[in-house]
């Protein structure tokens, strides 16, 4: 019924209408508030989303633009292929996106697609999984910061990447077989494309990206902001709530649920108030940051914009990846116990996300990095090793 209402262009716009009314009404009701959230998203930007994603923007565009990517498509071609049935080449976004954090793996992999180096099947395969959160966020923000335990944020890393490994497989079944170079769409890689001009338009295109996030991180920062303040949240939260009072959960936990799902930090953030109950809260965190929040997903559709990919997969990729971070987080807690508390001490000592230590994070990162481009190295070598060893025998 509610579906078919929306179905129609003037209900569909009067709800909108009424939507940018209440809006305006609230900025009206609370400018100063209003007004110091704006200053608090700026302060998150500068301070964390343009030093932590300009440079991943620039140097994935700039391996795109150059074709790099193609060579080690060669190298990654035995584990892309049998697990998600992809191109090697598509390893780039993959891999990527865990280094860098939303959004680089879905801005490489909508990169691959427009260059022509892998069609638009593998590109909305890779946009159910690579889209990731990086090693500074997990292990620092939330790890840390937020649970105080080093042991949280290495649990949630790996249940992270796990599950975003299981739905990439399950996604190995998205639209048709044929992962094969023919009917590729988009420019082909141009290799003598020369090194200034592919870095000039890397540099320019990622200055325009990067502001794109800030503004979805500046809109989203108010908007949560006085959803608070004209008590909606709260109103919701009671509503929710009685849906969670399955689990032991009741409204405040449908209130810190229901602002993960609309932006992602804030809503880890919230978490820091939890006493007891760690692994519920622990597990709620492994959903938001599979699922990334509507902040991140507005910034991947205006990446996606008039490429042609449908935004399906990608939906679809991040509810399961929630979905299968708190499963697997709920299998950990039965093994692993979690008697630490949240130590409030702490997290009352970090004055937010915002002032987070840059050069700790980006530490961490570059270490993660390392690492993960070795393992991944190491598997690819085996399969390699492998598939040799039965082509020989065959032959």
């Amino acid at each position: 019924m509610l579906s078919r209402l929306l179905a129609h262009r003037k209900v569909y716009d009067g709800l909108i209408l009424f939507a940018l009314l209440l809006a305006i009404a609230a900025l009206i009701r609370f400018p100063r508030e209003a007004i110091q959230a704006a200053t608090d998203g700026l302060s998150l930007s500068l301070n964390v989303i343009i030093p932590s994603l300009f440079p991943f923007f620039v140097l994935s565009t700039l391996m795109v633009r150059m074709g790099f990517t193609r060579y080690f498509g060669r190298v990654f071609e035995p584990v892309m292929q049998p697990l998600f049935r992809v191109s090697g080449t598509s390893a780039s976004a993959f891999v990527l996106g865990f280094v860098g954090g939303y959004p680089i793996g879905a801005k490489t992999a909508i990169s691959l697609y427009e260059e022509g180096q892998i069609n638009k099947v593998e590109a909305e395969r890779l946009l159910a999984f690579s889209n990731n959160s990086g090693p500074a966020f997990i292990l620092g923000v939330v790890g840390v910061g937020i649970f105080a335990s080093s042991q949280v944020g290495v649990i949630l890393y790996a249940t992270h990447a796990i599950a975003s490994i299981l739905v990439g497989f399950l996604f190995r079944f998205w639209g048709t077989s044929d992962v094969s170079c023919t009917g590729r769409r988009g420019r082909r890689p141009d290799s003598d494309v020369r090194f200034s001009a592919a870095f000039i338009s890397s540099v320019t295109g990622a200055f325009q990206s990067t502001l794109h996030i800030c503004g979805f991180v500046i809109f989203f920062t108010v908007f949560i902001r006085l959803l608070f303040l004209t008590g909606a949240i709260p109103i919701l939260a009671s509503f929710f709530g009685t849906l969670l009072a399955g689990f032991g959960l009741g409204s405040e936990w449908a209130s810190m649920l229901f602002i993960g799902l609309i932006e992602l930090s804030s809503g880890v953030w919230s978490l820091r108030e939890v006493a007891g109950q760690m692994s519920s809260a622990i597990a709620m965190a492994a959903f938001m940051l599979g699922w990334a929040g509507l902040s991140v997903h507005c910034q991947v559709l205006s990446f996606i914009g008039g490429s042609g990919l449908s935004t399906r997969s990608y939906i679809l990729g991040k509810f399961l990846h929630g979905i299968f971070s708190a499963l697997l987080i709920f299998l950990l807690t039965a093994l692993i116990p979690f008697d630490i508390p949240v130590a409030h001490t702490l997290a009352e000592g970090v004055s937010g996300i915002a002032a987070m230590d840059f050069y700790t994070s980006i530490r961490i990162a570059s270490r993660a990095a390392l690492v993960l481009f070795g393992l991944v190295l190491l598997v690819c070598f085996v399969f390699a090793k492998k598939t040799r060893q039965n082509r020989r025998s065959m032959v």
